[in-house]
């Protein structure tokens, strides 16, 4: 996957750079869990003050039955992107952070990390 560059140096849940690439993570988990994609890339773009994402942006790689534009509105029905309730369909106001400084934020199996348990999908 791909975050930008500081989207998580010094940065608390609140902020979107870091709740909203654990989203993206967890979306592309999800669609991949489903078996609507073998490979998945998800990017969401905010504009402050503004709850609702500018851009959500899905692509298969080629991998998946379905469309992009398709896999993007199975995304619209299962996910609300804003950011508290990023916050609170992953539960990141826990004190779990200490544990991403050591083997990163991705790929990790324990239950604190919880945009790496994915959701069952409604079609």
């Amino acid at each position: 996957g791909a975050h930008g560059g500081g989207a998580f140096s010094g940065k608390d849940p609140t902020k979107v750079d870091r709740s909203a690439a654990y989203a993206a993570r967890w979306i592309a988990k999800s669609l991949v869990h489903a078996k609507l994609a073998r490979r998945c890339l998800v990017q969401v773009s905010y504009a402050i003050g503004v709850a609702e994402p500018l851009s959500v942006f899905v692509d298969s790689y080629g991998t998946s039955e379905m469309s992009n534009k398709e896999l993007l509105e199975v995304v619209k029905k299962n996910f609300d992107l804003r950011p508290g309730c990023i916050l609170r369909d992953l539960d990141l106001l826990r004190p779990i952070y200490s544990k991403t400084a050591c083997y990163g934020h991705f790929g990790r199996s324990e239950p604190e990390f919880t945009w790496e348990q994915p959701r069952e999908l409604k079609m």
